[in-house]
């Protein structure tokens, strides 16, 4: 016989639908716990934990003390406003604000985590 689709089939389809529909809604439409700091790290150090609560630009230097970032704090959310590196891909990255968001600048070795309540400490961090 040269059936095309049994009844194996739809329940095999159907199953991968489900599990399609479940992925989306676990990584799209889950509400994220949200963030009440941001903690900047450069070159794999520890530059600074700073509020979502108050406004302020930081300027972020690299080892030698150039100002390379300049991430804003503008309405409970961080944004690289800034940056020196060839591809500036970090600006256009969106405005974080929820636990676990990150920002990267790989050419200036920048980045910048949200953190929760919860959270005090990060649990590891490689370089």
């Amino acid at each position: 016989m040269n059936k095309r689709f049994g009844k194996n089939d739809i329940i095999l389809l159907l199953i991968l639908l489900a599990v399609a529909v479940a992925g989306i809604y676990f990584f799209y439409f889950r509400r994220a716990e949200q963030g009440n700091q941001v903690q900047i790290m450069v070159d794999g150090e520890v530059f600074g934990t700073y509020s979502l609560t108050d406004e302020q630009e930081i300027k972020i230097p690299n080892a030698s003390g150039i100002t390379t970032n300049i991430l804003s704090i503008k309405d409970g959310k961080a944004k690289m406003i800034d940056a020196d590196c060839p591809d500036k891909l970090c600006e256009y990255q969106n405005a974080i604000s929820q636990s676990g968001e990150t920002i990267v600048c790989l050419p200036n070795k920048v980045i910048v985590i949200v953190a929760g309540d919860d959270e005090d400490e990060f649990d590891a961090f490689s370089k």
